[in-house]
C-alpha cells in the first residue's frame, strides 16, 4: 500500500514535470500602452494561441517599451534574443527595404483601401519578403492614418509647419517628406517622445489618433491637425527559426491567431477614430479638421516626383487604384 502510495506520488510528479515541459512560453511586446489598439491586437493573439494550442504555447505579452522601443524590438525578433514583437512599419525599411512604399504620403484614399492593399496580393507579397531577413510576417495589422501635433501653432495650411521640430519615426520615406513640408526632422524611438514633448526638446509629433490617446499626448500637446498625411500599418513578426520549428498544423495556429489580432486591432482603431476627435478636443485640444489636404499634396510634388523615381511609378499606381 505503502509503496503504491508512493509510485502514485512519484507518478504524479513526473506528470506534472512532463506538463510543464510540454508548454513552451514566449514574448511579445508593444512600444504604446496595454489599453490601446496595438494592447488589444497583442492581448488577443496571446489569447487565441493559448487557446488553440491547448495550452502548449503562452505568450507572454509587454507594453509601453518595456522590452525597448519598436527598432530594438525587431533586431531581437532578427536576432532570435526574441520570439515575437507587434510594431508600427516605422523602422521597418531599416530591415525590409521593399516595405518603404507603404509610407508614401497621402498613398491611400481611406482605411478601407489600405486594409484591402495589405490584405490582397500586394500585401502579401510584401510580407513574403521577410523571411530573407530572418523573420516571418504573420499577418498585417493597423495603427491608423497619422495626424500631426505640436505645442506652439494651429497648423491650417502647409507653410504653418515651416520650422516646427517634430519627432519622426525612424523611416526615411517620412523623414524625405516631412522635410519637404519644411519641417525641422528629429527620429526618435517612441518610448523617448512624452518625455521630449514635455522638456521642449522637439515641438511636436504625428501620430494616428489611437496612440496620440493612448500616449496622453494632450497633456504636453496644444495642437491638433488631422492631417492623414501617411497611412501607418502595423505588423505581427516572428523569429523565422522559432517559426520554421513548429509544426505544420503549430504554424496555422500561430497564423490565424495574428489575423485574430488582426480582426480586433482595426475594429480598436475605428472605435478611436469614431470618439477620438470629441475625446482630446474635451481633453482641451485645439483640433482642425477642414484642412484642404490638396494643399498639402501639391507642397509634395517634388517629393513625390522622388518617390516615383525611387519605387516605380507602375508600382505606386498599382497601390493608389487597388480596389
Amino acid at each position: 500500500m505503502q509503496l503504491s502510495k508512493i509510485a502514485l506520488g512519484l507518478g504524479l510528479a513526473l506528470g506534472i514535470t512532463w506538463g510543464a515541459a510540454a508548454q513552451t512560453t514566449m514574448r511579445i511586446n508593444i512600444s504604446v500602452a496595454q489599453n490601446s489598439h496595438q494592447g488589444i491586437a497583442i492581448d488577443t493573439f496571446a489569447k487565441e494561441v493559448e487557446k488553440r494550442s491547448g495550452g502548449r504555447y503562452k505568450i507572454q505579452t509587454f507594453y509601453n517599451g518595456s522590452l525597448g522601443g519598436e527598432r530594438e524590438s525587431v533586431e531581437a525578433v532578427q536576432l532570435g534574443t526574441q520570439e515575437l514583437t507587434f510594431t508600427s512599419t516605422g523602422p521597418i525599411p531599416n530591415f525590409v527595404p521593399e516595405t518603404k512604399i507603404l509610407d508614401v504620403p497621402f498613398l491611400f484614399r481611406d482605411k478601407t483601401h489600405a486594409r484591402a492593399v495589405l490584405d490582397g496580393p500586394i500585401g502579401q507579397d510584401l510580407l513574403k519578403k521577410f523571411e530573407s531577413k530572418g523573420m516571418v510576417g504573420l499577418a498585417w495589422a493597423e495603427n491608423g492614418f497619422r495626424h500631426m501635433t505640436n505645442s506652439k501653432r494651429d497648423v491650417r495650411e502647409p507653410g504653418d509647419l515651416k520650422g516646427l521640430k517634430m519627432r519622426t519615426m525612424e523611416n526615411p520615406v517620412h523623414i524625405a517628406a516631412y522635410k519637404g513640408f519644411g519641417i525641422i526632422t528629429t527620429p526618435m524611438a517612441f518610448p523617448e517622445v512624452f518625455t521630449a514633448l514635455q522638456q521642449g526638446t522637439v515641438d511636436g509629433q504625428e501620430n494616428p489618433l489611437p496612440v496620440i490617446i493612448s500616449a496622453n499626448f494632450d497633456q504636453v500637446q496644444k495642437h491638433l491637425s488631422l492631417t492623414g498625411h501617411v497611412y501607418s500599418p502595423c505588423i505581427f513578426l516572428m523569429n523565422k527559426a522559432t517559426f520554421d520549428k513548429l509544426s505544420p498544423e503549430d504554424k496555422k495556429i500561430f497564423t490565424e491567431a495574428a489575423q485574430e489580432g488582426t480582426r480586433a486591432n482595426r475594429a480598436r482603431v475605428d472605435e478611436d477614430d469614431t470618439k477620438g476627435v470629441a475625446e482630446l478636443r474635451a481633453r482641451g485640444m485645439t483640433v482642425i479638421d477642414d484642412l484642404d489636404k490638396a494643399k498639402f499634396v501639391q507642397v509634395l510634388a517634388p517629393v513625390n516626383a522622388q518617390f516615383e523615381k525611387e519605387f516605380g511609378k507602375d508600382k505606386l499606381d498599382a497601390i493608389r487604384n487597388f480596389q
